[in-house]
Order: C-alpha cells, then structure tokens, then sequence
C-alpha cells in the first residue's frame, strides 16, 4: 500500500492546575463536544502520574477532531487490539473513513498485532472511499493471516465487494464460506440488487429458502424491491405468499416494500389495498403510488394520492411532474414545475429531464427558451444529460438552428447527443444533415446504436430517398453487426410505402425473421391509403385487427378505405361496432401559443373566447387565397355528407383556427407556430402553404410524425409527407 501522509497536530501542554482523578476525568470527558475542553482533559491526563485507563484511553480517541484523534494514537506505545480495533470502528464510521488507513500503516509498520474484528471496519473503509486496491490488499493480508475461513473477515470482504460494484468477487467470498448467517445472504442479495441483476437476487433468494434460511424483513424488502424493479409480479407474489405462510409481521417497512412492489408491476388495485392499511402513510411509499398510477396512465389516480400527501419531498414532486409529461399533459408537468419554484424547491437533474420533456411534447418554443435559461442559470447547462435532451426540446419546438447550437456548443459527446441530431434532422425532413452528421458521428469514432440507425432511416423515409435507405440498412447489419429490431424494419416498411413501392414493403413484411407487429401494419395501411391500394390495404387493416381487435386506427382507416369506396353500409357497420366497444376517433387538436398563453383548437371548435373573430377571420382568408386558385378539397372527408357539408367539415380543421388566431394576435412579421396531434391533411397543407405566400407569414407546424416550415407558398417537406 502506497504511504499515505498523516495529518499533524501538536497535543497540549499540561497546566499547573489540580488533577482530578480518573472516574472524574472520565465523566468530563463524556461530556464533553468541544475540542478545546478535549485538549484541557488531556492536559491533565499527560499531568498525572498514573497510567491512563483502557476507557479513558478510547475516550480520547473518540474527540470531535479526527485529526486531533489520530495524533493521540500516534503517541501510544505498541496499542494492543483492544485499543486499536474499536478506533478502526469508529474512524470507518465517520466522515473520514480514510483515516482508519493511517491506524493500518502504522499497525503494520511496527509489526503490531491485528485481529480479526480489525478486518471489518477496514475493508467497510475501503468500499465508503472507493480504494478498491487497499481493500484488495487488505483482503491478501487476511488470508496470510489465516482469517480467510472467519466469517467475520468474509462478511467485511462481501460489503467491500459489493460496495465496490465487484459482484463476482462477492459471490466468490459468499459460495467459499462454510457457514452463512442471514447477514451473509442479505448482503449478497443486496448487492444483486443495486446492480440490477434482479434474476440473480431471486435466484439466490430461491436457493436461501433451499438452505432452510428464514428470511427476515430486510431480505424480504430487498427481494420485493428486485421483483418490483424487474416487473416480476408472479415472484412479488409468491414473496407475499411466503409471508403470509410463514406468519410473518408486516411492519411498516415491510408493507412499504409490498405497496411498492405492486405499484411497479402495474398491480394498483392490491396497492391500494395495502396503502390504504397505512397509518401514517410516509413519503417513501406515497410516492411508490403515483409513481405506479402515473406508469400506467391513470394520471388523476396519482393527482390525488399526490394532493393527500402531508409531507412531499423533491422526489415526490418530479414523480407527479414526469407522469403529466409522460401521459401528454405536458401543460400540467409545466404548471407544477411553476409551483414547485413558488415553494422554493430546487430542481435536481432527474425533475428538470422531465420538465424538458413536457416542453418537448408541448412544442412551444417560447417555453423551451425559458427552460433553457432556467437550466444554465441553476448549473444543469453542462450536464451531459440535460444538454442531449436540450437538443431533443429545440428539435420538437420547432428550432432546428437552437437544437444545432446546444449540439456545437457541447465539450463532449456521446452516441445519444448525436443520435438526437440526427433525429432533430429527420423529423424536420432535413436528410441531407441527418446523412451528413451521420458520417461526421463515425468519424468521431463513436459507434451508432440501434436507436441511431432508426433515425437515419426515419430521414431517408421523410425525404424518398430509397437508395439511401438500403444502403444504409445494410450497413447497419454487415458493417455494424446491429441485428434489425421490428423498429429497423418498420422504417423500411414506411420508406418502401411513402414512395409507393408497396411490393418492396410487403416483401420486407415477409422476410422478418419475426412476426410484424401493429406498428408495421399499421404503417403499410396508412402506405395503402395514401396510394389508393385499397385491397391490399384492406388486407392490412384486418392484420392490424387480428392483434388489436380494438385499434381506433385500424377502425377508423378501414372505414375509410370502404367510404372511399362508397361502400357506406360497410362504413355503417364499423362505425356501430367502435360505438358498442366504446371506441371513438382521435379528435384533431391543435395547439399555438402566443404572449405566454397556450390555446387549443377542436375541429369546428366554438369554445374560445375569440371564436367569433377566428370564423370572420377564415372566411377572409378563404375568399383571399380562392383568389389564388384554392379550392377546398374534399377528397380527406370520408363520410356521407353533401359536399357543401364537406367544403364546411373541412375547412373547419383545427390547425386552420389555429392559423387564424395567430394571424389576429400575432405580430405581423412573426412566424406562427402550431403543433398538431394528427397528420396534417391535403386540404390543410395546400391551405397553409398559400397562407405563408398571400400573407407572406413563415408557418411552423409540427404534425404526428414530422415538421412542416411553410415560407413563400412552398413547404420544406416538397408535398412528400
């Protein structure tokens, strides 16, 4: 082991001052909590003429100075182990856990004894600090001293081990004890645990209950954490059962680990059930619920456990931000977020990912601006992590130049930072960048990944460029050795469909070397309804049915296809089967935000405030742009209605409310942004590319799968969308 230099400090110099006697100076000492006071004791200890006693000596040794502390060990002649050992204990335990390896040079140095309850503290040192290599040594020294085989020293071997991330070590010091106490199996799987190798936690669990091992509380919460973080219902179960069997109490701690258990499986209503037993309910396991109410979408589930709570800490708070963000409320996320500044609760890192990520679904860049600022102001800006997700915000909010400047300005990158680039050109229809990055992510030498491949094919889908695509598909497979996932094949299916190489799309369909999922269907249907391919799309649709026998979509588009058809008794049927089951259409939405304020538009909605001047506002800009040639196509309005009807159905779309608002509100020379949650239609895109020519207006929209920029009567996807 490498000398390491010990702290220096002088003692003091005794005073002329009586000198109380042990029992005395003993009681002083305990207490005592100052060092000053310490240092008086101690004077009158080194004054006196009797020895110091064993209790008094350790009392000493405990002062507030650890420094102060060690000196006085430095100065005791040959210290036997049962001064040594508790100092060791008391040093591993403290803020300074490095100390105890002054204590272990100096004991080795002089050749003084160390016993076996040296071991523990020693190696529990070298895993708080992280000395691998000392606590290796330390391991060495053991087993020349003959404690390889004390069960002692092997636990303290397993707590370094694990606590240093060294697994396979661990397990080799656990499989080579003779006898295994519950410690001994409780740290083991713990320590599977905090890797994640939740299989080898319920593995050993299973072989403890083979050894005829009683489990106590602490293995049994460990194992119900591994079940629950591994989405094991049926072992998180059987633990349960194997509790109740075994009579066990369920204290507070252990009810704790059940509620949580099933609240990660998705179990709610057994969490519940137990939650509701709880008296009082603390933070730890309220979380636990609206975490597990939010992963599985009932949102306001996990709104009123969060509202019930007494006591909320900042994990609570960013569990109750993420499920808005992750259940597309993102307005929600972000009036939290405000109330949690209000309250004066600063963010960590893990709440301002999900805040960015509700500002990324909500696709308002004045937002995103905001939260850009609030992250450099508050030292997240050279967070890895933060700026990666920053590129992925800008790119959603429509800014591909902002997205771009958070990506050149990062001092260092990693294969997410430039998959989000890439994925920032693709979605914007910006191939060429998306290929070019690609290429200048090789040559950096960082190795792309699965989720990269997908956004480079996502690029050349967007922009027809088929070649490309293959190439590069084939690349991913020969020259990255990436095994295509249903993602990877997906893409393809979608780059064959949107240039109507239907038969190159259902090829791939029946090459996988796995069955296609709902989402390829799902994109070779919406192939066939662009193109008009009716019977294969048909075909599709009924695929799509088969896995998802309630899939609005697969409903909904072969309604369409039959209403394309004029097959209106078909379409009747259909639409009385999702009105049986419940099943409706997804409603168009579309969002703009303008002076702060977000506004939601319906299709044919009369709900704002300003819905008078919005339909003034259409039908002039409707008679302005049929000036220009525009006529309403009612081609997208595939239900029974007169055409007038339809002209009125169509020109009623939210994205054209939204447009008009913009235009009464907005600054004249500002570009008006909107964010749509369906493909935009044929009608519409025709709509807003004369809008930005006769207004002269730049438009931003963002639809389902990509952007759309809008300038001059052209838009940036060139009418390939």
């Amino acid at each position: 082991m490498s000398a390491v230099p010990q702290p220096t400090i002088s003692l003091p110099t005794p005073n002329l001052n009586s000198i109380p006697n042990p029992t005395t100076l003993l009681k002083t000492l305990s207490s005592s909590h100052s060092l000053a006071h310490f240092k008086q004791v101690h004077a009158h200890i080194l004054r006196s003429t009797h020895s110091p006693s064993h209790s008094l000596i350790l009392k000493l040794l405990s002062s507030p100075s650890l420094p102060y502390s060690l000196s006085i060990f430095s100065h005791l002649p040959h210290p036997l182990p049962s001064l040594s050992t508790p100092f060791l204990r008391h040093l591993s335990r403290s803020s300074k856990p490095e100390f105890a390896f002054f204590v272990y040079q100096r004991l080795r140095n002089e050749g003084i004894p160390i016993d076996r309850f040296a071991f523990p503290p020693l190696l529990k040192a070298a895993s708080r600090v992280g000395w691998l290599a000392e606590g290796k040594e330390i391991h060495g020294f053991g087993f020349k001293s003959g404690f390889h085989s004390d069960p002692f020293v092997q636990t303290g071997l397993m707590v370094m081990y694990v606590g240093s991330g060294r697994l396979p070590e661990a397990r080799l010091v656990f499989d080579k004890m003779s006898y295994r106490d519950i410690v001994a199996w409780r740290i083991m799987i713990d320590g599977y645990c905090q890797s994640e190798l939740f299989d080898d936690a319920l593995e050993l669990f299973e072989e403890m209950k083979r050894a005829n091992i009683e489990a106590d509380k602490f293995v049994l919460s460990g194992i119900l954490s591994a079940c629950g973080r591994a989405g094991n219902l049926d072992c998180g179960k059987a633990i349960h059962d194997y509790i109740i069997q075994k009579e066990l109490v369920i204290d507070a701690h252990l009810r704790c680990a059940l509620v949580t258990m099933y609240a990660s499986c998705g179990c709610m209503d057994m969490a519940q059930q137990l939650y509701d037993q709880m008296i009082p309910k603390n933070v730890v396991v309220s979380t636990a619920m609206v975490s597990g109410y939010s992963r599985h979408g009932r949102v306001k589930d996990a709104r009123l456990i969060f509202d019930q709570m007494v006591e909320k800490d900042l994990v609570s708070w960013s569990a109750m931000i993420s499920g808005y963000a992750e259940s597309d409320q993102p307005q929600e996320a972000l009036r939290l977020f405000k109330e949690l500044q209000i309250l004066g609760i600063r963010p960590d890192q893990v709440t301002m990912l999900s805040v960015i990520s509700a500002c990324a679904n909500l696709g308002v860049l004045d937002k995103a601006k905001w939260i850009h600022v609030y992250a450099d102001k508050n030292g997240f800006g050279g967070s890895l992590r933060i700026n990666n997700a920053l590129i992925d915000m800008y790119a959603k909010c429509g800014s591909l130049e902002r997205a771009r400047n958070v990506f050149e300005k990062m001092t260092s990158r990693n294969v997410i930072s430039w998959t989000s680039m890439i994925n920032a050109f693709a979605i914007h229809g910006d191939a060429n960048n998306a290929l070019r990055y690609f290429q200048k992510m090789k040559e950096a030498r960082v190795e792309p990944n699965g989720v990269t491949f997908v956004g480079v094919l996502c690029a050349c889908s967007h922009a027809g460029l088929v070649e490309e695509g293959r190439k590069i598909f084939a690349s991913m497979i020969n020259e990255h050795n990436i095994t295509p996932k249903h993602e990877h094949y997906g893409c393809m299916v979608d780059l064959f469909g949107r240039a109507n190489l239907l038969r190159e799309a259902v090829e791939i369909v029946e090459m996988m070397p796995f069955a296609p999922n709902v989402v390829i269907w799902g994109s070779l249907m919406s192939a066939c309804q662009i193109h008009g391919e009716t019977e294969l799309g048909e075909f599709t649709a009924k695929r799509v049915l088969e896995l998802e026998p309630d899939h609005d979509g697969a409903l909904v588009l072969l309604s369409n296809i039959y209403a394309k058809e004029r097959k209106w008794q078909n379409v009747g049927d259909l639409r009385q089967l999702m009105k049986e089951r419940g099943i409706s259409k997804e409603r168009g939405c579309s969002r703009i935000e303008l002076n702060n304020e977000v506004h939601e538009f319906l299709v044919a909605d009369t709900n704002h405030r300003q819905a008078y001047e919005i339909y003034e506002k259409l039908n002039e800009v409707v008679s302005r742009l049929k000036l220009d040639g525009y006529a309403p196509n009612t081609g997208c309005v595939l239900v029974d209605l007169e055409e007038e009807e339809k002209r009125e159905v169509v020109l009623w779309h939210s994205e054209k409310l939204a447009l008009c608002y913009g235009l009464i509100n907005g600054a004249k020379d500002s570009c008006i942004r909107i964010v749509k949650n369906l493909r935009v239609c044929e009608d519409c895109h025709t709509f807003l590319k004369l809008v930005s020519k006769v207004y002269k207006r730049e438009i931003v929209v963002r639809d389902r799968t990509r952007f759309h920029h809008y300038r001059d009567g052209v838009c940036s996807c060139r009418d390939y969308w």
